[in-house]
């Protein structure tokens, strides 16, 4: 019969039976030479059959192929794994929807954790060498960058990976994040090297583009590394206090510097 009536009979398009020959599911048993024309027989009926039920029940086309050579007893057991697969995969669903709002909330406490180490970090911090800020100012100064991490926290929430942050331990970097010279995306804006202390230069870089996104990389010695998150925070602090009209991306790493000297280099996104 031709494909218009073996598609007639099985209750489909012919596109579909031209589908199914392109991916050797169902061939047609003869193709005029001249014509092109498919030809199908009866019994290729059942197996469209076997193709149509398997393909909807969710089987991939390899596991088709692999049982279109059974009898009916082994694709009734296929059946039955793909049903047993899937009221597994349905009760995982069901446990993830129970524990869903359990797993909001310990990863809000292990923000806050974060935040609050930062703070205590920042409060410990001996901000008028570095940055040759007075105390109330300083404390101004940490207001602005909780609310910042408040909004972060906010934004980011379904994004954080709760995985990776471990109470009293330090999350290892990943070093290649962090490869901003060869990154195509941003551009070298502003460096400094071999200063002694921020505040010697920091107002060589407080004028930032509103939209942009910031990526400081800051290389030191020994001594400043060991308090390298209040560092950062103080830093950002800083550029935010004096931009707080523009809605800008800043990320910062903090290095130890391979020369014992220190360096300062900012990448904003091009364009």
């Amino acid at each position: 019969m031709t494909i218009k009536e073996f598609a007639h009979i099985c209750g489909c398009n012919p596109q579909t039976l031209r589908y199914y020959d392109q991916i050797d599911l169902l061939k047609p048993v003869k193709v005029d030479r001249w014509s092109g024309y498919r030809y199908y027989d009866e019994e290729q009926a059942y197996v469209f059959v076997k193709i149509k039920n398997l393909q909807k029940a969710g089987f991939t086309i390899d596991e088709i192929r692999g049982l279109l050579d059974k009898d009916n007893l082994a694709i009734c057991r296929a059946f039955d794994e793909k049903i047993a697969k899937e009221e597994k995969r349905l009760q995982e669903i069901k446990d993830i929807r129970q524990s869903y709002q359990t797993e909001m909330n310990n990863i809000k406490d292990k923000i806050d954790a974060v935040r609050k180490k930062i703070t205590e970090e920042m409060q410990a911090y001996n901000q008028t060498s570095e940055f040759g800020l007075h105390a109330d100012k300083y404390e101004g100064l940490i207001d602005n960058v909780n609310r910042y991490l408040d909004n972060v926290a906010i934004s980011n929430i379904d994004k954080f990976d709760y995985e990776e942050f471990h109470e009293g331990e330090d999350v290892e970097e990943e070093a290649e994040f962090f490869n901003m010279p060869e990154n195509e995306d941003y551009e070298l804006v502003y460096e400094k090297h071999d200063w002694c202390n921020i505040k010697d230069f920091i107002d060589e870089f407080y004028n930032i583009e509103n939209g942009k996104e910031y990526a400081l990389l800051v290389s030191v010695n020994e001594s400043k590394k060991a308090y390298s998150t209040a560092f950062a925070s103080t830093l950002m602090g800083l550029i935010l206090t004096k931009n707080p009209d523009k809605n800008c991306g800043f990320t910062c790493n903090i290095e130890k510097s391979k020369d014992n000297k220190n360096h300062f280099r900012v990448f904003k996104t091009k364009g």
